[in-house]
Formats: C-alpha cells, sequence, structure tokens
C-alpha cells in the first residue's frame, strides 16, 4: 500500500507540477505591474484557465526562443545565461520535479491519514511561491493568502475524518503564532523582513501547527536555519554582502516541507 500511495502521490505531483512553469511566468511580475498576459516577444498566451494552464513554449516564436537549461525562467534570476538575444519562454524543469519529491515525501511520511490530501492539495501551491519569490522576491497575495485560508478549511475536514494525526485547533494557534512572529520581525526590521513574509507564515504555522508546537517550531527554526545557511554561502563566495535581500519564502517553504515529515513519521 505505501508503494502504491507513493506512486500516486508521485502522479499527482507530475500533473501539478507540469502545471507550475506558465503560472510561475505570469505571476513574476514587480509590485504594482500587472501579471503577464504575453511572452516575452508579445504574442498572446491563450489556453484554458484564461491562458493560465498551457505550454511555456509559443509557437509563434518557439524557433527564435532555446531551448530553458534547468529550472530558469525570464528575468535576472534564470538559471544560466540566455543561449539568444532573446528572453527564454520554455518549459521548466525544476518546479515539476520539486513538486513530485515533494509529493513523494509528504505521502511516505504521512501515509493514508486524511491530512496527506492536504498536504498534497497544498504543496504545487507552495512550491509556486517558492519559484516566484526566487524570481522576484515576492510573495503575491493572491497566493498566499487562498493558501492560509485553504489550509484551515481543509485541515477542519481532515480532523473530521477518522484517525486524524493532527489537532485542527492546534493548527489554527500554530498559524497565529508563526504569523505573529513573523509580523513582529517585520514590525521591527520592514526591510529585512517582507509582509508576504508575514501572509506565507500564516499559511505555513497552519499546517505545522496541526501536529502541534514541537514540530511548528521545528519547522520554523529550520526555514531561518536554511535562509541562513544560504545567506553565509553567497557571502563566503562574495556574491552578497550582510544587507543584500534574499528571497526568504524557498527556505520558509523547505522548513514547513522537514517539519510536516518530521510531525507525519512522528504522529
Amino acid at each position: 500500500m505505501d508503494a502504491t500511495l507513493i506512486a500516486v502521490a508521485a502522479l499527482w505531483g507530475a500533473v501539478t507540477g507540469l502545471l507550475l512553469p506558465r503560472a510561475a511566468y505570469r505571476f513574476s511580475v514587480e509590485p504594482e505591474e500587472p501579471w503577464r498576459d504575453a511572452c516575452p516577444a508579445g504574442h498572446a498566451l491563450t489556453g484554458p484557465g484564461r491562458g493560465w494552464l498551457g505550454s511555456t513554449r509559443c509557437a509563434a516564436c518557439a524557433a527564435d526562443v532555446p531551448a530553458l537549461r534547468g529550472s530558469g525562467g525570464p528575468g535576472p534570476a534564470a538559471d544560466g545565461p540566455p543561449e539568444t538575444g532573446r528572453p527564454r519562454y520554455a518549459p521548466a524543469v525544476l518546479a515539476p520535479v520539486t513538486t513530485v519529491l515533494a509529493c513523494m515525501a509528504l505521502a511516505a511520511a504521512t501515509g493514508l491519514r486524511p491530512e496527506l490530501a492536504v498536504w498534497l492539495l497544498l504543496a504545487p501551491v507552495a512550491v509556486l511561491l517558492a519559484v516566484i519569490d526566487r524570481r522576484v522576491h515576492r510573495l503575491p497575495d493572491r497566493l498566499t493568502l487562498p493558501l492560509a485560508a485553504a489550509a484551515v478549511l481543509l485541515l477542519g475536514g481532515a480532523a473530521l475524518l477518522p484517525e486524524p494525526g493532527g489537532s485542527w485547533t492546534s493548527a489554527l494557534l500554530g498559524g497565529a503564532a508563526l504569523g505573529g512572529f513573523y509580523l513582529l520581525l517585520f514590525l521591527i526590521n520592514p526591510n529585512g523582513m517582507g509582509f508576504g513574509d508575514v501572509k506565507l507564515a500564516l499559511a505555513l504555522g497552519v499546517a505545522l501547527g496541526w501536529y502541534g508546537w514541537a514540530v511548528l517550531s521545528a519547522g520554523g527554526f529550520a526555514g531561518f536555519l536554511f535562509g541562513a545557511l544560504y545567506g553565509f554561502g553567497l557571502i563566503l563566495l562574495r556574491r552578497a554582502g550582510r544587507r543584500t535581500g534574499i528571497p526568504f519564502g524557498p527556505f520558509m517553504i523547505a522548513g514547513a516541507l522537514v517539519g510536516l515529515l518530521f510531525g507525519g513519521l512522528a504522529a
């Protein structure tokens, strides 16, 4: 059963992960700018979901735009130099692979408990947020706030099913605690902590809080640890200074994943 469950989770991760690259491209804009509705060459994006779903290779300019190396995307955060002078717009690899691996790990750690369905529904959105934050240092409200609301509602439903591995009450308290902690950090140093991180912390706190305070603390601490190690590594490589801003969302999400895996195994 475990192998079948992991295989189903992997399939879910693959299907949803393949939908992320175009959404990441469209969402990866600076604040106050509208979501992208055209490829880098200006051709309108079409397809299901008002153009939010579909291939990231523009048929009108595919011959001029090279295939993507790795997981990069448009803009300065893309992986590797472009092979032509044209902005890239092509399928990504890292986001779908990350989604598959995260879903498989969550299935292996959680088993058949009802909260697994919640984690599998939330995981693709979390990966999407990590990609966007990495590219443009932004966590859109259109994703963070629904993610928090979905975590609350879905875990509330999971708590009503037989043999849940956690508590909805502790999930709500976890969201308030982690969100409040990040809000305090934002108020103390707005230049070092974005308000988007505060909103993301609400959702992650709800998820981590489901398994209790120990998991909440572990997942929250892991996020700070991953971010600190990354920043320290950049300083050692002389690619950043002490005041250089880094996207913190991916590390928050990675820390939360570690916490959920720990909580799922311990429940």
